[in-house]
């Protein structure tokens, strides 16, 4: 197990996410780039930039979120797993079901001040 300088139980579970989509560490490879942006002098001096490519698939995932290399290697493995995800099971995952219910809530919104707009329009 990598330390990615997160909890084990967060560790554990990217791990089983990893094999249930059948990602190897050894099907990774990984590169480390120098970030841009905020973070001041750390950032700059340091490559904490990581970029993962799986080859099987030939997926290119590029993660700049945190200060700290170990946590930019465990954000891109985990991204890796929602795009394998949304690709394999595709409105099944967990992302597409996310996104499935922030459009009904939307919606929902959307409905809810279009009814309270006609209901006090006609006040002349």
């Amino acid at each position: 197990m990598i330390d990615f300088g997160v909890s084990e139980k967060k560790a554990k579970a990217l791990e089983e996410r990893m094999a249930a989509c059948g990602i190897k560490e050894s099907d990774l490879e990984e590169q480390f780039i120098k970030s841009q942006g905020p973070g001041g002098q750390h950032v700059n001096k340091t490559a904490t930039c990581v970029a993962i490519r799986h080859i099987p698939t030939g997926i290119h995932i590029k993660v700049q979120e945190g200060r700290s290399q170990a946590m930019n290697r465990y954000y891109a493995r985990k991204r890796l797993c929602e795009h394998l995800e949304a690709q394999q099971l595709g409105k099944e995952s967990p992302e597409a079901k996310r996104i499935a219910k922030l459009r009904k809530q939307k919606q929902r919104r959307k409905r809810r001040t279009k009814n309270r707009d006609q209901g006090s329009g006609s006040g002349d």
